[in-house]
């Protein structure tokens, strides 16, 4: 027999874990990003450019480094234009 608010804590918990993963993984994230260095470009398997950057700062949380990346398949932008993309020198898929 279900419980009143089960199911929120339920969600709750899942929330939870989901956030102690995330903030291991943006660890992770972040000090891959600082070995490549503010300003460096990568560019992924399905051609999306990241670019490392040194964000203004954001609601919850101030990053000492982040990145910006060109929009996916599907996405209408992304917060890395494709002009300084390919101003940077990579080739994007289906843009010429």
């Amino acid at each position: 027999m279900r419980y009143v608010g089960e199911g929120f804590v339920s969600l709750a918990e899942k929330y939870e874990a989901l956030k102690d993963q995330l903030k291991q993984l943006r660890a992770e994230l972040d000090a891959e990003a600082a070995k490549l260095g503010v300003g460096a470009y990568v560019q992924g398997n399905d051609g999306t450019v990241y670019k490392i950057i040194r964000p203004q700062g954001t609601y919850v949380e101030f990053r000492e480094i982040g990145y910006e990346r060109t929009a996916k398949a599907g996405e209408s932008r992304g917060s890395l234009s494709k002009k300084e993309a390919q101003e940077a020198g990579f080739a994007l898929p289906g843009v010429k």
